[in-house]
């Protein structure tokens, strides 16, 4: 004879499972979690409503052919076979990653030799108002201008004659026009990335630099060895921001150069000008599907960047 064992659920007073309630939770923290949930919803349907469902229909989009109107047809990969092969969308792939790789560069070198200059300079918080102001004019604004300083007849070469050089270079022509543009960019951008890195070099406490000062170290010194380790995690965070904004850079480029109407040069298109093109064509029909493939491309390609820029400028965590 043998006895069996018979487990009992617990049921509130309609019949439903009584959840477990975790040692020394009170009335007030179940409450507290459910009205969480309450309150995360709204922001989680508009996330999902601006965000995630609009990406999903572009990845379902770059797998048709399709004009905007009508139906669409379901073209497999042909989209992304089309853009691959494109002698136009591989230009495109090499300007986004000169943007990406050499503007970075120039407005990383510039940002960090302000914040070594400027650090101890007095009237440094008049200074960082004026180097932030570029970053305050729209880029379209900005874009404009810069093309009417660099015209044939406009005042860099107006300058430039008046130093006794009858033939300046033609800045917008086709061998530095994109020179000229990446200049342009770097010139919009180093403003804000030079006040952060101040921003953070401000909240260094002081006694690190009176120890290097007693050590001797050199003002380069100082910024090598205690300025820059202890401001390296938002250092890494804002070239993650730089990579996802500049594979973004779309204004700048498209109105630097092109007139009423028209698309610029092909010479000079980035991955944000390509997808435009292929959704607004100048003439010719809308592509969407290939449009969509593009925005999938760089929607891959900031992940990666992302990943990439992460685990290259990762650090141990320095407390202070």
């Amino acid at each position: 004879m043998s006895a069996t064992a018979t487990l009992v659920t617990p049921t509130d007073a309609k019949g439903r499972p009584q959840r477990k309630i975790a040692p020394g939770e009170s009335a007030f923290d179940r409450t507290r979690r459910r009205s969480y949930r309450l309150f995360v919803a709204p922001a989680l349907i508009v996330f999902a409503a601006v965000l995630v469902v609009p990406t999903l229909f572009s990845v379902y989009t770059s797998f048709t052919q399709w004009a905007g109107t009508g139906p669409m047809e379901f073209v497999g990969f042909d989209n992304y076979v089309r853009m691959f092969r494109n002698p136009v969308f591989i230009g495109s792939m090499w300007n986004t990653f000169l943007i990406v790789v050499g503007v970075g560069i120039i407005v990383y070198a510039i940002a960090f030799a302000l914040t070594l200059v400027l650090q101890n300079t007095f009237g440094r918080k008049a200074i960082r108002s004026i180097i932030f102001f570029p970053t305050l004019i729209p880029g379209i604004v900005i874009s404009v201008l810069w093309g009417f300083l660099f015209n044939p007849d406009g005042l860099v070469n107006s300058f430039l004659k008046t130093l006794g050089i009858a033939e300046p270079p033609a800045w917008l022509g086709s061998q530095l026009i994109f020179p000229t543009i990446m200049l342009g960019l770097a010139w919009l951008s180093v403003g804000t990335y030079t006040v952060i890195l101040l921003a953070a070099a401000d909240r260094i406490p002081k006694e690190y630099y009176e120890v290097a000062d007693l050590a001797g170290a050199s003002a380069f010194q100082r910024f090598r060895y205690v300025t820059l380790p202890l401001m390296w995690d938002l250092v890494s965070v804002t070239a993650v921001l730089w990579c996802v904004g500049a594979l973004k850079t779309f204004e700048f480029l498209l109105l630097f150069s092109s007139s009423a109407g028209t698309l610029p040069s092909t010479d000079i298109w980035n991955i944000a000008i390509y997808s435009y093109a292929q959704a607004f064509p100048a003439n010719g029909l809308a592509k969407f599907g290939a449009a969509a493939a593009c925005g999938v491309v760089m929607l891959l390609l900031a992940l990666a960047l992302t990943i990439l820029a992460r685990r290259v400028m990762r650090s141990d965590d320095i407390e202070y």
